[in-house]
Order: structure tokens, then C-alpha cells, then sequence
């Protein structure tokens, strides 16, 4: 966060000089100055409703830099600028002692976030309407490319990554071109949902935590002694293949079941894609040797099976499951599923290389 504001300043301060108020900001509807003062609210906004724990609606947090009628002068273009440093510090402390679980509101797309999602709506807020503001004022600015290649893997999961990932950010937020992409005109990022499960949490991973967990690191999870197993780390390996290639839907992703009683993550769960033309999806789930035997992977794949048939896209779940595997077997049982007919095992066989050696269960809608 605090890089993010230092390169807004930086990039702004040449300009402080300037009328702000009356030149547009780039392609936003607001002139210079109402954008910059966006950008606070926004920053003391996220900043309160991850503080505050808010988790059903918007707490009305606003910032005046207008004056009133008590006397106060409105804020010239420094104090802006110093605003935005304030209100960025603001955000800043909120993130950094906000426990892991803290969740606010946040309407798009699961109802909430967490404190590396209001971190990253927080740091997009400011690169893009700073860039709104150079361009208005004429000014170039381009954020650290680090940043911007953060932001995208954690909050843009389902934007195909660019050559370049600050061009890459401005297309997929309709501020630029990119070759052979369609113009953005309707934009939206993604915070990973969390969904309950007993006495587990399910926590969807982005693509940051995903790259991680792939390459033999934690994905940000705090894990029992002998996890992640191997099972989580090739589905997250799965995750970073399908953003790679464009086609990722986070909430048809991946998910770490987290326990609550000590906020310690016991395994991976989650589906091998999207559901099919025939509103169809596969589920998959693995958990460390120390957490088999307590029934979390028949809570958790209970309440990812739920909330999945809850939707209008998918009608059927799947999971395949080796034939002397009895305790996978158990599991799916316990959480809904049935044996698939032998018309559908064949089809399984025959069109989508299930093995002879394996079983199909489904769950129904």
C-alpha cells in the first residue's frame, strides 16, 4: 500500500500547481480533483469496514475536502495529495493487524473480502485513478511492475496475464488496447470467496497463493505440521495452468480447508474446472495425514456441494474415485453422493479417460 501511494504522489506532485477541478480525469466522468478525493474515501473506506469487521452492508465512510460552514477551507491540491497518504496509512495498519480470518463487506462477487483483498482493491483504487489523473493533466505514470503484476494474481484471477502486466491492467479495466483482445466496456474483480463448512472454512485461493503452494511454499495459509500434501500442491498447480492460459473461474477453483479452532490449514478441495455443456462439474479434495480420521473432508465437500448445486450453472457434481479407495469412498458417501449408473461409469470411461480401476459418484441437483 504504501508503495502504491508513494507512486501516486510522486507521480502527481509536479502538478500540484495546476486547476485540478476543472479538467476531466482521463476516462472517468469526474474532474481531477473529485478523483483524487475518491481515492481517500475509498482508502479510510476499506480501511473501516476491514477494522470494523462490517459484513452485510457498506458503512457509510466518506472524506469532505470541500469545507463547511464551521469554517474548515477546503483542501488545495498538496493536501490532497496528503490525504491520500493519510488515509493510505490508514489502510495500511488496517491490513497488517487484521487477523487472517477478518472478513468486511464488499459487494462483488462472494459479499466479502479479506485483508489481502481490501489491501489489493486499496492499491488498485490508487494505480487506476492515478493513472485517471496523469492522463487528464497530461502527466505520464507508470506503478511499479511488481505491484501491478500482485494485483493482478490476486484480484484480476480471471484476466489472461499479458506481456506486460500494467498494460495488461489498464485493458482488463477498460483504460487501454491490447493486440488481439476485444476492448473491455463492463470490468470487475474477483475477492476469493470463504465458505463455512463445520469446523472449517473454506478459502478460496487466488492465483498468488496457487503459484505458491505449486512451487513447495505455504500459499499464505498457516498449515498442520505435515501439510499441504501432494494432492493440494498439483491442483494448485492446476489454478496457475488455467490462469496462465485465460480460462480460470475462481469460484470453480481451488479452496484450502482452514480449521477454526486454531486457524490451521488441513488440506485442499475444490473442482478440476468449470461446469461443463452439460452443467456438470468435478470435485477433488485432500487432506494431510494428521487431519484424515476427523470428518473434515466430508464437511468440507458437503458444504462446496451445496453451495455448487445452490447455482443455476451446474446440476450435477462428480467425483471419481479409485476402486479400493474405501475411505474416499466413505466420504463422498457421507456428503451426498451416490454410485453413478453403468450407463454413466461407461460414458465416464469411454468419453472422458476415467480409468476401469475407478468409480464414478455423482450428486444430483
Amino acid at each position: 500500500m504504501e508503495e502504491a501511494v508513494a507512486s501516486c504522489v510522486a507521480a502527481l506532485r509536479p502538478a500540484v500547481d495546476r486547476d485540478w477541478a476543472s479538467v476531466r480525469a482521463g476516462r472517468v466522468e469526474w474532474s481531477c480533483r473529485t478523483t483524487a478525493a475518491h481515492i481517500a474515501s475509498d482508502l479510510v473506506g476499506y480501511a473501516g469496514q476491514l477494522a470494523g469487521r462490517v459484513r452485510d452492508r457498506y458503512a457509510p465512510f466518506d472524506i469532505t475536502v470541500d469545507g463547511n460552514e464551521d469554517g474548515w477551507p477546503a483542501a488545495d491540491n498538496p493536501g490532497l495529495l496528503e490525504v491520500i497518504e493519510t488515509t493510505g496509512a490508514l489502510l495500511a495498519a488496517a491490513v497488517r493487524t487484521a487477523p487472517r480470518d477478518a472478513r468486511g463487506f464488499h459487494p462483488y462477487p462472494f459479499r466479502s473480502a479479506d485483508r489481502e483483498g481490501f489491501a489489493a482493491m486499496g492499491i488498485a483504487e490508487v494505480l487506476l485513478h492515478t493513472h485517471d489523473i496523469a492522463e487528464g493533466l497530461g502527466l505520464s505514470y507508470e506503478p511499479p511492475a511488481q505491484l501491478v503484476e500482485d494485483l493482478l494474481t490476486r484480484i484480476f484471477p480471471h484476466v489472461r496475464p499479458g506481456p506486460a502486466a500494467w498494460p495488461t491492467l489498464l485493458w482488463a479495466t477498460g483504460r487501454g488496447a491490447l493486440p488481439d483482445r476485444e476492448p473491455v466496456t463492463k470490468w470487475h474483480w474477483y475477492n476469493n470467496p470463504a465458505l463455512p463448512a463445520g469446523p472449517l472454512t473454506l478459502y478460496g485461493v487466488t492465483p498468488a497463493a496457487a503459484r505458491d503452494l505449486a512451487v513447495g511454499g505455504d500459499g499464505g495459509f498457516d498449515w498442520v505440521e505435515d501439510g499441504p500434501f501432494d494432492g493440494t500442491r498439483d491442483a494448485a498447480g492446476m489454478v496457475v495452468k488455467a490462469y496462465e492460459a485465460g480460462v480460470l473461474r475462481p469460484e470453480w477453483g481451488m479452496f484450502v480447508m482452514v480449521r477454526q479452532e486454531d486457524g490451521l490449514a488441513v488440506g485442499g478441495i475444490g473442482f478440476h474446472g468449470p461446469p461443463d455443456d452439460e452443467a456438470r462439474a468435478e470435485v477433488g479434495y485432500d487432506l494431510a495425514p494428521s487431519a484424515r480420521g476427523h470428518g473434515y473432508a466430508t464437511e468440507a465437500l458437503r458444504a462446496l456441494s451445496d453451495w455448487a448445486l445452490a447455482r443455476d450453472d451446474v446440476q450435477m457434481l462428480l467425483a471419481v474415485i479409485d476402486h479400493d479407495n474405501t475411505a474416499s469412498q466413505g466420504v463422498v458417501t457421507r456428503a451426498g453422493y451416490t454410485r453413478a449408473t453403468t450407463d454413466e461409469e461407461r460414458v465416464a470411461q469411454d468419453q472422458h479417460g476415467m480409468e476401469a480401476a475407478q468409480q464414478l459418484y455423482v450428486r444430483r441437483a
